[in-house]
């Protein structure tokens, strides 16, 4: 009887270990993609705005060549101008990493440095287009001057808007974690963001290719 007991107990630990194993797993929120729950939901995000950038890419596209009494493409844009703000952007990448690294290894003062400087980095960004936009304004091309400048700013401008997002993003994220703030896992947090941000930045190489060297 004795041996029965301890048996039965033995098998009773046994199962309490695997319920508390169990009850481990489902904490970390993991899909059966091996995603967590957060990044499975910024690449779904991240999806349906490469649907959005498609369809206003495919519209540039179509109707960059209408320009009508207008100035056209080769006439207004400034290729090295947007050379330099697009090396920028690129470079903006490079700190991203830098700040998801400093995070995965539980650096905060370096985590917000490099956030620092990546939203600076795309603020100079943002700033090269709204300069931009002035010039052509005053070379005679507005929003509702033709075909391809409705096109032209609604892509670039749309994408833009995502940029600032992500300068936002980003500076809120700096007093977040100076506040010691944030809550969940700090490095996923920084990562999801950084999801965010190299993606405007390959969104960015795609238009800079399609829409500044390509000729019209």
């Amino acid at each position: 009887m004795a041996e029965i007991a301890v048996h039965d107990d033995a098998h009773a630990h046994d199962a309490h270990g695997h319920g508390d194993h169990g009850h481990g797993d489902h904490g970390a929120h993991v899909t059966s993609t091996g995603l967590s729950n957060n990044k499975l939901a910024m690449w779904l995000f991240l999806g349906t705005e490469c649907l959005l950038f498609g369809g206003l890419i495919s519209t540039y596209m179509l109707y960059r060549g209408r320009n009508g009494d207008g100035p056209g493409p080769n006439q207004v844009f400034d290729i090295p101008l947007t050379s330099v703000s697009s090396f920028v952007l690129l470079m903006s990448s490079l700190t991203m990493v830098l700040a998801v690294n400093a995070a995965k290894a539980k650096d905060d003062r370096n985590t917000n440095l490099w956030l620092t400087a990546t939203a600076l980095l795309g603020s100079l960004f943002v700033g090269g287009q709204v300069y931009e936009f002035t010039v052509f304004y005053h070379e005679g091309l507005g929003f509702t001057t033709s075909l391809f400048s409705s096109s032209f700013f609604t892509l670039t401008g749309f994408h833009g808007v995502h940029v600032t997002l992500g300068v936002i993003m980003l500076m809120a994220l700096v007093g977040i974690i100076v506040r010691s703030r944030i809550p969940g896992d700090k490095a996923e947090v920084v990562e999801l963001v950084g999801l965010y941000w190299h993606f405007v930045d390959v969104v960015w190489v795609v238009i800079f290719t399609l829409v500044y060297l390509i000729p019209a």
